[in-house]
């Protein structure tokens, strides 16, 4: 009986041995996981430069969009008054336009604007 647990210890012990120096069977697939989620990182990282990009060339051409037609775009009521205060207090429409930033064309037409207002009250 002692017999068989010296042979069943030093069994048990040599498998733990060679337990310790078995290749690991998880290893090259953790390697292989953390490999694919750096790559997808890497990937997803990129999208959001180009989206960012992508948005502001979207921006910066609706802002070119704006300026260019500015028959379509509407005007802030704080710059209406703005204009119609410098027209009263007898600023050019040259003066009015570069003090406010809009073409003459948009002072004109606010300032007919008021005029009509005017004429209703």
């Amino acid at each position: 009986m002692g017999i068989i647990m010296m042979v069943l210890l030093g069994l048990s012990l040599l498998l733990l041995l060679i337990s310790f120096f078995q290749k690991d069977p998880y290893k090259e697939l953790k390697e292989e996981l953390d490999q694919l989620t750096l790559q997808h990182v890497q990937e997803i990282y990129q999208m959001k430069q180009r989206l960012r990009i992508l948005e502001e060339e979207l921006l910066v051409s609706e802002d070119h969009f704006t300026t260019v037609s500015n028959d379509t775009r509407d005007i802030h009521e704080i710059i209406k008054n703005q204009v119609f205060s410098l027209a009263q207090q007898g600023k050019t429409i040259e003066q009015i336009a570069s003090q406010s930033s809009l073409s003459k064309k948009d002072v004109y037409s606010i300032l007919e604007e008021y005029a009509e207002v005017g004429k209703r009250d």
